[in-house]
């Protein structure tokens, strides 16, 4: 999973990731699988296609062996909390690298993060209906940073409110249901203006397979 910043009046829209595995996720152009424990297996993939999505990993507790193992496991990025050991993280080079936030993070951490070895930002969190607190806080992030900016979603989101997170700087959104009546509303979303610097998440076909939704719940 690699990350650009976009220059230029053509801005792409907007990436869609699902949280989960199996059928559910047909049309997402990434996927994002949780690891609950420090302790447990990595979702093991499946025969590697040149049609499959990019792959993550969603670190709720890290440590090096299980960034290690996805890394091994054929995972394209990681996502982790801003509580993580650093090391356990920047051992693996190859793997994209993307920090969970907390939409209320003071403004000046925002800033640093610009700096640090990092490819996007996601700010966790579903809401059941976007608020105006939330588009303030999705806007302000993407003012101060020039890495791309994901945030969850409810499946349940409207064409106009995801339209209003594409006016507003948002870069991506990770969903964990109705992926395909997201794509669907994604895909007719209007090509957003050239209106300012603006980070844009890549997606490379990196061949890699996807774990099955038992192998994901599997623990060592």
């Amino acid at each position: 999973m690699g990350f650009r910043v976009a220059e230029g009046k053509s801005r792409p829209k907007m990436v869609l990731v699902a949280h989960g595995s199996g059928a559910k996720t047909t049309g997402a152009d990434a996927i994002l699988l949780t690891v609950t424990k420090a302790g447990a297996k990595p979702p093991q993939t499946l025969t590697r296609s040149k049609s499959a999505v990019p792959w993550g990993g969603w670190l709720k507790e890290v440590s090096a062996s299980v960034v290690k193992k996805l890394g091994e496991g054929g995972a394209d990025f990681v996502v982790f909390p801003t509580t993580s050991i650093s090391s356990a993280i920047l051992e693996d080079e190859k793997l994209g690298k993307v920090v969970e936030l907390e939409p209320s993070l003071d403004a000046g951490l925002l800033k640093a993060i610009d700096d640090l070895p990092v490819d996007a930002v996601m700010i966790s969190g579903e809401r059941s209906s976007l608020t105006w607190q939330d588009l303030m806080f999705f806007r302000r992030g993407a003012n101060i940073l020039s890495k791309p900016v994901l945030v969850m979603v409810s499946p349940n989101i409207t064409a106009g409110e995801l339209q209003t997170l594409c006016q507003a700087g948002v870069s991506g959104v990770v969903a964990g249901d109705k992926i395909d009546k997201l794509r669907q509303m994604i895909d007719k979303l209007p090509a957003p203006k050239a209106s300012r610097r603006r980070a844009e998440p890549l997606l490379p076909r990196m061949g890699g397979g996807v774990p099955t939704a038992a192998e994901e719940e599997e623990e060592g």
